[in-house]
């Protein structure tokens, strides 16, 4: 998380965009067949949740400082 933290809120939406990109090869790359990769699913889709929490943080903070 603490690497997310300096990054700016574009740069992390690429990053989200990136990670959901991943999560839609594994789930659909193998269309019909059981997917070996439960666990980096699982992985990445915290990730992302990380991230968003990050840039909502990140933009709480801003509008915090421009309503003052």
């Amino acid at each position: 998380m603490k690497e997310y933290i300096n990054k700016t809120v574009a740069d992390l939406k690429a990053l989200v965009a990136e990670k959901r990109e991943a999560i839609r090869k594994i789930r659909f790359g193998n269309a019909g067949t059981a997917s070996k990769n439960v666990r980096e699913i699982s992985d990445l889709k915290k990730e992302v949740a990380r991230i968003e929490t990050v840039i909502t943080a990140k933009s709480k903070v801003v509008a915090t400082e421009s309503s003052k």
